[in-house]
């Protein structure tokens, strides 16, 4: 397949993209690594007049400890997360997950705001940065501004950015020894999850279980109160949506995110 026409421009600086963004305005995208959006261009489901591409700009790839976060540009590739130090020693799920991602050529060029931005419900990583309480941050011509993760999803590819600003960091908060765990199940090895599920201590996030990542609201009640991991685990999908397709049904997939939310539990809990 083959998008259509597009004009292309590739800033130097952050400053220049934001300005360039401003002046596209809803007419323009933003590429950074491409797997998600050159995909969506070829079977035409987006059809930008304008591309930015950002995956170069130095200002946007890093990872450092911040007082008590981890802070990722949002360029920063998914196998440089994997091969962190500081995201091992501080944020382990997330280098854990972002190993789950695709194969080695994907996690060379994909990008963690990338996969943010896109908004997936079926993505590995935003249910793994709703698990550890993560925090966007979002950049235009008026500033910045913080957006807790659990606010940043509206649904099905869409999110809180407006169409002048960039996601530019995101912030999360260090974890340590605390207990973690991620129970991916798909097909092959390289397939989106079906279903996943990403813990952090006692909280968890579900991939594809609705129009965009969740959290296990009445499983993590349920742990507060002191029941039991297969009494929590059992409530897993409540208040859930999950999609019916040809990998399963909304019968299938609800049982699934039950016995994997126990799994991950149990592992989590085991780390302590």
């Amino acid at each position: 397949m083959i998008p259509l026409a597009f004009d292309y421009a590739r800033p130097d600086t952050l400053d220049d993209a934001i300005a360039l963004l401003a002046e596209k305005g809803e007419d323009a995208s933003v590429l950074a690594g491409g797997h998600s959006l050159i995909p969506v261009m070829k079977v035409r489901l987006g059809a930008p007049e304008f591309l930015i591409d950002i995956g170069r700009l130095p200002e946007l790839s890093y990872i450092r400890v911040e007082g008590d976060e981890l802070a990722v540009g949002a360029a920063t590739k998914h196998r440089d997360v994997v091969d962190s130090a500081e995201v091992a020693k501080e944020v382990p799920l997330l280098g854990a997950v972002a190993r789950t991602v695709g194969d080695p050529q994907i996690r060379a060029r994909g990008t963690l705001g990338g996969t943010v931005a896109h908004a997936d419900p079926a993505a590995d990583l935003p249910a793994a940065l709703l698990a550890l309480d993560a925090t966007v941050v979002l950049q235009g011509p008026r500033g910045k501004r913080t957006v807790p993760i659990g606010e940043f999803y509206t649904g099905v590819f869409t999110t809180v950015r407006e169409p002048d600003e960039l996601i530019v960091e995101i912030r999360i908060p260090r974890c340590g020894d605390k207990g973690w765990a991620y129970e991916k199940f798909t097909r092959r090895s390289n397939d989106w999850a079906i279903v996943a599920v990403a813990v952090s201590d006692d909280r968890i996030g579900l991939v594809n279980m609705g129009s965009t990542a969740l959290r296990a609201s009445a499983t993590e009640r349920a742990l507060a109160e002191g029941k039991s991991i297969a009494e929590a685990a059992a409530l897993a999908a409540e208040g859930a949506e999950p999609p019916a397709d040809t990998h399963g049904s909304v019968a299938y997939r609800t049982h699934l995110v039950q016995v994997l939310t126990r799994r991950a539990l149990e592992t989590a809990h085991g780390a302590r």
